[in-house]
């Protein structure tokens, strides 16, 4: 370990100890290309694709949660072992704790509807808006899942347009067809 990483590794103990760490961050390689991952002690806050700029997702983060941002990587192995078994094809579903308060309001409860799409199973725009209790907030649905601070742990790629064509993706249309085709074959 190089001196600047011992020095690193240090600020980070320092800062979990004295509960100054609140938003810990690390970049895993995917199928679908660099992920950011950032938790909060309350759980997972922030899965960015690189297409969305980890750079401007981290600075989200600070202004939306708080200026102690920190890569701090060991903090979310868990995280990045679980998206390991979901790309090898090993998860359906995440287990790690979250922490929606990026998502408010109607995208909010799009959001916590989200991870009841079948692994392997897609639903349209409509159904989600029907699920939430507002059918008329089509395009609303559509907006939530652009904006979902957590694309791939829940799952807005599941969600297709009414024709069963897969319509748009923050991490880029190749992205969404790799998901969904990583979800057939299991």
């Amino acid at each position: 370990m190089t001196e600047l990483a011992a020095l690193h590794e240090r600020l980070v103990r320092s800062a979990a100890d004295e509960g100054l760490l609140d938003v810990a961050y690390r970049t895993v390689d995917s199928p679908v290309g660099p992920l950011l991952l950032a938790r909060t002690p309350a759980g997972l806050v922030r899965v960015a694709f690189a297409v969305q700029d980890h750079d401007a997702a981290l600075q989200e983060l600070s202004d939306e949660v708080s200026p102690r941002v920190l890569e701090a990587p060991r903090a979310l192995d868990d995280v990045a072992s679980e998206l390991d078994e979901y790309f090898a094809g090993r998860r359906e579903a995440f287990d790690v704790p979250l922490d929606l308060r990026l998502a408010r309001g109607f995208r909010r409860s799009v959001v916590e509807h989200l991870p009841s799409i079948a692994y392997g199973r897609t639903a349209s725009y409509a159904q989600v808006a029907a699920l939430t209790g507002s059918p008329r907030a089509v395009r609303a649905v559509g907006t939530a899942c652009a904006l979902n601070p957590l694309p791939v742990v829940v799952p807005c790629h599941r969600v297709v347009r009414s024709d069963g064509s897969p319509g748009r993706y923050a991490g880029g249309d190749d992205a969404k067809l790799a998901l969904l085709a990583l979800e057939r074959r299991a």
